[in-house]
């Protein structure tokens, strides 16, 4: 079985969190993406888009996503864990999904042997 891993998190604690992952031995790789959005705090920090007339608030933020075989989990999820805490609200947060199945577009491989 495999899992997907994604996590939420400061922008500024991004490549803390990369290196924490890369001393990872067998992590087969990590994608890495600026998105936006609130949570409940709702920061203060947040800059504003306008909708029909409504400002909607949000922040910086910087989503990993990683598929790792199911021994791999644990230590993936405490690394970012570890690296991405500073203690104070908006620290983000990890999501862990059981994966079917993943597929090589190039060899056609299935399961672990393609991620």
């Amino acid at each position: 079985m495999m899992k997907e891993i994604k996590a939420i998190i400061q922008p500024f604690l991004l490549s803390k969190v990369v290196v924490a992952l890369k001393e990872i031995e067998g992590l087969p790789g990590v994608t890495v993406s600026e998105v936006h959005g609130f949570g409940r705090a709702r920061a203060a920090d947040a800059s504003g888009a306008e909708l029909r007339g409504v400002v909607v608030e949000y922040v910086k933020k910087s989503k990993l996503e990683v598929v790792v075989p199911d021994e791999l989990a644990g230590r993936v999820i405490e690394a970012i864990r570890q690296h991405a805490r500073t203690g104070n609200p908006g620290d983000g947060k990890i999501f862990v999904y059981r994966v079917e199945d993943v597929v090589r577009i190039r060899t056609g491989e299935h399961g672990d042997a393609a991620i």
